[in-house]
């Protein structure tokens, strides 16, 4: 008679459902997003901090070109203003920033989506109002949802107010309306501090965090 083989000791982990490790998939997807995002925050920040700069040099000079003729007897022709190809291309960088910023949220949009979808599955595989056990450890699968929602849509609101100061600040003859799109655009004041917490919640109950 063959001897049997000693029982594995090694704790097996769960094997999850193809709903769990979408969930789980998607978790980690908005931990990619929302430091992609802050990255490009930061790239943006910098060059609309020398788009404001630049104007304000250029309006510091050229109200010294107006004192001047207003000292002239002769009344003089005012120059042309001078095509700046540093600012040109910094308005562009900016724009190209802003494009990135939408293709993530438009992918956060996704996920929520997707999120909502298996919801629904659960929903129509349980029957409504019949409470299932969690993915996971406490989390109801409607609550990833939830979180999913809340998270797209500070990123939504945010990407507008980007999408106002890109239009404007290049263009804004108000120096302290420039500097309050600099401020907006690095406070990001529609992406709440909560939104690092539902981050950080939903990694840990998925598993990507551990306690």
């Amino acid at each position: 008679m063959a001897a049997k083989s000693p029982p594995d000791s090694t704790p097996r982990r769960p094997v999850l459902s193809v709903s769990a490790r979408k969930i789980k998939d998607n978790a980690a997807d908005w931990h990619n997003l929302m430091m992609k995002w802050e990255r490009l925050n930061d790239n943006g920040f910098t060059t609309a901090n020398k788009i404001v700069n630049m104007r304000i040099s250029e309006q510091f000079q050229e109200n010294k070109l107006e004192i001047a003729c207003d000292n002239n007897a002769t009344e003089p022709e005012k120059p042309t203003p001078k095509y700046n190809e540093e600012l040109d291309n910094c308005c562009a960088e900016l724009l190209e920033t802003l494009k990135h910023m939408t293709k993530i949220q438009l992918k956060m949009e996704k996920l929520t989506s997707t999120t909502k979808a298996i919801c629904d599955l659960e929903a129509f595989h349980h029957g409504a109002g019949n409470c299932t056990a969690p993915f996971f450890h406490t989390w109801p699968t409607p609550y990833f949802y939830e979180v999913c929602l809340k998270l797209s849509e500070m990123y939504k609101k945010e990407l507008k107010l980007k999408q106002t100061i890109v239009q404007d600040i290049a263009h804004s003859a108000d120096q302290d309306l420039m500097m309050v799109y600099l401020s907006s655009w690095l406070y990001q004041p529609y992406i709440e501090n909560s939104s690092t917490l539902l981050l950080e919640a939903m990694l840990l109950e998925t598993g990507h965090r551990q306690c």
